[in-house]
């Protein structure tokens, strides 16, 4: 095959085929809707500038990340293979950084900044240089001793303290547990010493309170109750300051939602947080009271200089200043760089060189913020600009006349080996440090143009229509509030695969068929759709895992309290049910609201289910039919949201993820409602047996999951709405399996009329331009300056309709592979097999060869602890580097190892452990 090679950000080559024949479809150019686009008076953000580039590809602005985002940052950079920072903290003599990581199988690394080498791995993989108890971190950095000779790093359950070497190494670790208060782990936050060292005083973020150490005894010697979710701290002249990411405490009159056990201040209709307090403590008086200062939202970032407090608020996009004389706010600086959007920078970070410049991270514009500021707190700060950093900066510091920042995601998921002979996964990630001088301040000045055009954020990216009486109704507006041909957005969203694991197979597309696992057989639905409405090969998923994935299709951002929680994610995983899981400016279905739009919702980013013992997988198969027809289901389904505004649009009788229940029983029970009440003008579907470990196989399972899809795109375009409707079909992810070009390349599917029929489409999107287009359609305002910034999916549309519907294929691979017992009603028989095909089929399915029945039945032991299935199923329980195996083994009928292995693996012996898991967890 011939191959063509994209460099990678050290010099490598990483090899990917090149273009494929086209066959039937016909190639979109990315030229020819460029030039229209600009005619049609498009600003260049962000996907315009992309055109046809992939994820990973260096260009001349940078690397191409799966947010709309280039990275390319000032200053000289460290890359780090052990996954994604989720703190860090440089040491008192300036030589060492420490920084704990996670989705990398480790929990901490050492980086020496002379050599600017990592020295010392710490976790309890095999690899690692010492071995610690588990690799759960927390949110916050650890804390150095004020003599540099111990280091204390948080933990799900306390902390773990650690010898310093005089090589700057860590020796000696020593968990330091703080119990459980019912339910409720310590989750511990920020660590902070006393002045003499005999004290560290312990944020712990679970149990709403801060708590004293003795740390030569390690005995909790006092404890203070303070705001919800303690997590950044300072002490300031015997003054502790602590960031209480949760506000206030609630009273009985206020409206609350859970956060972990705790009642939050929220937002009746949003299921937002609506308070964000620093607590003070003053270790000086055992008696004293604990003050409260009210700041932004979301407070997590402390850092004090003399008698100055600054507070992140990450939720407000500004930073608060206190005088601690006074304890009281004197001022607040706005983060908020780009007029067209005032929210989703995401601040995580403060430093403050000597010269008085203030330094803010700010996350999600993958910048530093530069301001001028004085010694005297309530002097106005100024600000200078922005310098560019690697992908999501989360801390920073100066050391001597270097700045020093922590990039979480570093270069995104393209962790050594450089070159990849098989494939990429979302979990391949990095981090990074990057290191500089402060430029002046004419050219910081100089670098906030860089910014801008890295993150896309042009004038009139957000365009409303004063006045649309007389204008022609188009698919895509370029004004919010301008007439639309579609009035009805259905979102079906499914979970986990890559391009590559479905479409690889389709040689028209820049597949590889080598990583097919769900090809043409199992999903001919989805291909059937690709051939008529297009096929997109360059749509990338922008999260990493399910946590992720829901909130960017929800919310167009990962909220940062989702990023820093990847650690131990105990706090939540999924944040449907989490207060501080939620953006202020509220959700894809709350700003339709907003638009006058109506809104239904079937199961997606609903968090309570209510099933009956005898609804098993096999009785709602049984029905589907029966329910398909119209009868009432035997087995009913009581389903609702923590969320007020979602809940008031659910659909009680549609499933959330449960891998127990057929996607097809889910598309039989929408139809009923779509058939009484019709569409709403956006709809939103959770369908997540693509997920795979539930009752049936795999490929039965995905086999499911694509007729269900194509059942509701059959009842859709035969129906008296299509005329004006657009489907768009989703992964959350796509970290469940390998792609050649990058991890986050996901299949994705524009339905309509209005849709460019026949073509394969090679143009740069994401799911924030997803988003952004349904916006756009819809009329709704962007959420954040992240779907502000993103360019709409113009160039997938047209303005010549054409009205074919679709009808769904039957599916070629039975849907009860896998199901044990056999449901009452039989066996599913494919059209044009027979039942004695079919026994067949299963028994490969369900015969494991001999040589390979030891390791199966380790992973059937291994899957049964995983919440797969039932009442108390979690997407993405289970550790996704063994789920991916454990799923291909099945597919594959134990007959394979996993592309790039060598062998069949036990599930111990499965390289890499990179998310929490019930081995772990």
């Amino acid at each position: 095959m011939q191959v063509t090679r994209r460099k990678l950000p050290n010099g490598s080559a990483f090899v990917r085929p090149a273009g494929l024949g086209r066959s039937r479809m016909v190639k979109v150019s990315a030229v020819a809707a460029a030039l229209v686009l600009t005619g049609a008076g498009v600003g260049s953000a962000s996907t315009l500038q992309f055109g046809t580039q992939q994820v990973g590809q260096q260009t001349n602005k940078g690397e191409v990340l799966s947010s709309d985002q280039y990275i390319n940052p000032i200053g000289t950079r460290l890359v780090i293979n052990q996954g994604k920072i989720m703190g860090a903290v440089v040491s008192p003599d300036g030589t060492h950084v420490a920084a704990t990581v996670a989705d990398g199988g480790e929990a901490m690394v050492i980086i020496d900044l002379r050599t600017y080498q990592v020295v010392q791995v710490i976790g309890d993989s095999s690899s690692a240089d010492l071995k610690i108890s588990g690799n759960d971190v927390g949110q916050t950095s650890p804390t150095y001793s004020p003599d540099g000779k111990s280091l204390w790093m948080s933990r799900a359950n306390g902390y773990t303290k650690f010898t310093v070497n005089a090589d700057g190494t860590l020796a000696n670790p020593v968990d330091v547990t703080i119990p459980a208060s019912g339910s409720e782990q310590a989750l511990s936050g920020k660590a902070v010493f006393s002045a003499d060292g005999s004290t560290v005083y312990a944020a712990v973020n679970g149990q709403n309170k801060v708590v004293a150490i003795d740390t030569a005894t390690d005995a909790v010697t006092q404890t203070w109750n303070t705001g919800v979710a303690p997590r950044g701290m300072v002490l300031v002249g015997g003054k502790l300051y602590v960031s209480n990411e949760g506000g206030r405490t609630a009273t009985s009159s206020d409206t609350t939602m859970n956060s972990y056990g705790t009642e939050v201040v929220a937002n009746g209709q949003t299921g937002s947080s609506t308070t964000g307090t620093v607590s003070v403590i003053d270790t000086t008086n055992a008696s004293a009271a604990v003050g409260s200062i009210s700041v932004g939202l979301h407070p997590t970032a402390v850092y004090a200089s003399g008698n100055t407090v600054f507070v992140a608020n990450t939720n407000s996009d500004t930073v608060s200043v206190i005088d601690a004389r006074k304890n009281r706010v004197v001022q607040t600086i706005s983060t908020q760089p780009w007029p067209e959007a005032s929210i989703g920078y995401e601040p995580t970070a403060i430093s403050l060189t000597s010269d008085g410049h203030l330094l803010v991270t700010l996350g999600r514009a993958n910048a530093v913020a530069v301001y001028r500021f004085s010694n005297q707190p309530q002097q106005p700060a100024s600000y200078v600009g922005l310098l560019p950093t690697d992908y999501f900066p989360a801390e920073v510091a100066t050391v001597g006349n270097q700045i020093v920042v922590a990039n979480t995601r570093g270069i995104d998921a393209l962790r050594n080996p450089p070159e990849y002979t098989v494939g990429h996964n979302t979990h391949d990630t990095t981090s990074s440090l990057t290191r500089f001088t402060l430029p002046s301040d004419q050219q910081i000045r100089q670098y906030t143009e860089k910014v801008f055009q890295y993150n896309g954020w042009t004038r009139n990216s957000v365009k409303y229509a004063s006045d649309y009486s007389d204008q022609k109704a188009v698919p895509v507006p370029t004004e919010i509030g301008a007439p639309s041909t579609i009035k009805h957005v259905f979102l079906i969203v499914k979970e986990n695969r890559t391009y590559d694991q479905v479409f690889g197979d389709m040689a028209q597309g820049n597949g590889d068929s080598a990583l097919t696992q769900y090809g043409e057989a199992v999903t001919p639905n989805q291909h059937a759709l690709a051939e008529q409405f297009g096929l997109y090969d360059n749509f990338y998923d922008t999260g990493t895992n399910s946590a992720e994935g829901h909130n960017w299709l929800m919310q167009a951002d990962d909220p940062e309290y989702t990023e820093s929680s990847a650690g131990e994610y105990t706090r939540s995983y999924d944040t449907e049910n989490d207060v501080l899981g939620h953006q202020s400016s509220g959700f894809i279905w709350t700003g339709a609201e907003a638009a006058a739009k109506t809104v239904k919702d079937y199961g997606e980013f609903d968090s309570i289910e209510n099933k009956p013992a005898d609804g098993t997988w096999q009785n709602y198969y049984c029905e589907t039919g029966a329910v398909n027809a119209g009868a009432a289901s035997q087995y009913p389904i009581t389903e609702g949201s923590a969320i007020p505004s979602l809940n008031a649009v659910t659909d009680p009788a549609f499933p959330q993820f449960d891998n127990a229940v057929p996607d097809t029983w889910k598309a039989a029970i929408w139809k009923q409602d779509f058939e009484k009440s019709g569409p709403a003008a956006l709809n939103m579907f959770w369908l997540s047996n693509d997920h795979t470990g539930g009752t049936a196989s795999p490929a039965a399972a995905v086999a499911d999951n694509d007729l269900a899809v194509g059942q509701i795109v059959d009842t859709i375009s035969h129906s008296k709405y299509w005329k004006d409707s657009a489907i768009f079909v989703v992964e959350d992810d796509s970290q469940a399996g390998l792609d050649h070009v990058d991890g986050h390349r996901a299949p994705v599917e524009v339905i309509s009329p209005y849709a460019n029929h026949g073509v394969v489409d090679d143009h740069y999107y994401s799911q924030i331009t997803m988003i952004r287009t349904i916006e756009q359609i819809l009329g709704i305002h962007p959420m954040n300056q992240l779907d502000a910034a993103a360019t709409p999916m113009y160039s997938a549309f047209t303005s010549t309709p054409n009205y074919t519907p679709f009808t769904a294929v039957p599916n070629q691979t039975s849907l009860t592979l896998g199901v044990s017992p056999t449901p009452s009603c039989g066996a599913n028989v494919p059209a044009g097999q027979t039942a004695a095909t079919v026994a067949k089929a299963n028994a490969a399915a369900t015969t494991v060869p001999a040589a390979e029945q030891s390791v199966a039945a380790q992973w059937k032991a291994w899957a049964a602890q995983q919440h797969l299935t039932g009442k108390n199923a979690v997407p993405d329980y289970a550790n996704p580097e063994q789920m991916n195996r454990y799923t291909y083994y099945q597919t594959t009928d134990w007959t394979k190892p996993y592309p790039g292995d060598k062998q069949i693996y036990a599930p111990n012996d499965v390289p890499g452990a990179y998310l929490p898991s019930a081995d772990t967890n």
